[in-house]
Order: structure tokens, then sequence, then C-alpha cells
């Protein structure tokens, strides 16, 4: 509706008119919104060349939350360990979340690994995170499925024999290594083209030279992995 909030929808719909190298009067005519709406929607979300949908749906949403603090706590919200703040850890989250989204992981899966970061423990139980972020076992599934597969988190059994997922300082250490040996590969694909494109050809020395930039880069991150590995396990001063 016209003077109504802006959909997710219609977040996509501007997201793919900004892509089609619309006009902002366009892209309002098209959803029967205000330009001005549109406008307003692009710039406090990134501008046109850094807009996306899914977060400025999100910044939204957590902008609205913190409206929303001002009304008085459900009696029924359980207390936060440590006497923690429960609206500062529910902030906390919502950043953190948004701040990996922003890295290129998808919405469910940042808040997963948010969820394991920021629990005590950094481990829970496939119901547990379907009860801590209300969401469907499927959710949980695919996401735990993803995350695993790019070496984010890993799984176990605990005695109850019940399976596990948890993140910890050898998981963040593997997730480092995963993404050199990533970017190892991205350097062994750009180094074939060379030979399929022609040794001395403009796009050869491109590749060539992405091929040494990456290796570079790979090798350094590797290093800079296995020197640092300590840090993962030192724990804080104490007076």
């Amino acid at each position: 509706m016209p003077g109504g909030r802006l959909t997710q929808q219609e977040r996509q719909q501007i997201a793919l008119g900004l892509a089609d190298g619309l006009a902002y009067a366009e892209i309002a005519r098209r959803l029967d919104r205000p330009t001005s709406t549109i406008t307003r929607e692009v710039m406090r979300n990134g501008g046109p060349t850094a807009y996306r949908a899914d977060l400025a749906h999100r910044a939204t949403e957590r902008r609205a939350h913190r409206r929303r603090r001002t009304t008085p706590r459900d009696s029924n919200t359980p207390a936060q360990a440590h006497g923690r703040d429960a609206d500062a850890v529910r902030e906390y989250e919502e950043a953190f979340t948004t701040l990996l989204m922003q890295q290129g992981l998808p919405k469910m899966m940042s808040r997963v690994l948010t969820c394991l970061y920021t629990t005590d423990d950094g481990s829970l139980t496939a119901s547990e995170l379907v009860r801590r972020l209300q969401v469907s076992p499927a959710s949980i599934s695919k996401a735990i499925t993803f995350l695993e597969s790019q070496g984010l988190i890993r799984r176990e059994r605990d005695e109850r024999r019940r399976e596990r997922y948890l993140v910890d300082n050898d998981v963040f250490y593997e997730s480092m290594i995963a993404a050199a040996r990533s970017n190892a590969q991205l350097a062994e694909t750009a180094r074939q083209g060379v030979g399929v494109l022609g040794p001395g050809t403009p796009a050869a020395v491109r590749l060539e030279n992405i091929a040494r930039f990456v290796d570079f880069v790979s090798e350094s991150l590797t290093r800079a992995a296995e020197q640092a590995r300590d840090v993962l396990y030192t724990k804080p001063e104490t007076d």
C-alpha cells in the first residue's frame, strides 16, 4: 500500500530495478510508491551500487526493535546468565547477524552461527536452535548442512546420544585454513586459463596475475593462521 512500510518483496523489486539500471521514479511507478520513498530507502541502505534487499529489510527490523525496547519486558522472558541484560544481548545478536550477512552468509545461516557463538557452551542441539530462533526444524537442518560444509561448525554426540552442533577454537582455525584452500583452488583454476587463452595474451596475463595474487594471499593467510593459532586458546589475564 502506498504510504505503508515497504515489504521484503518490494525491496527485492527495488534491488532488481537498480540492477537493471532503472531510475528511482520508474521503480516507484512500478511499485505504486512515491519516488521519495524509493530514494530514501536506497540511500539509507548503501546507495544504488550496494543496496541489498535482505540487509535493508533487516535494518528496518532492527530499527523497529529498538523502538519497541521502551515496552516493558515480558515477565515470562527467561533470565540471562551472568546477569546479562536481555535487550542488550538481543541487540548485539542482531548486529552480529547483520555483519555476517554483509560478509555473504545467508540470513538463516548467519542467525544459527550467531546463536552458537553467543552461547556460553558454544554448543546447541537442533531442537534448542529451533526453540531459540523460533524457526522450523527444516530451516535449522538446511543451515547446519551449509555451515558444516563450509567448516564453520562441527557436530558431535553428547552423553545422551543427542547430536550437538558447536563452534570452538579449532573450528575457527579450520575455517581459516578452509578459506585458504578455497583461494588456492581459485588460483589453480585461473592459471589453467592461461594455457587455454594463450600465454602472453591480455586475458592470459590478467589470469596469471590473479593467480599470483591469490597464491600470495592464500599462503599468507595459512602462515598467519598457524602463527596465531595459540591466540585462540589464550585466557584473559585477571587481576
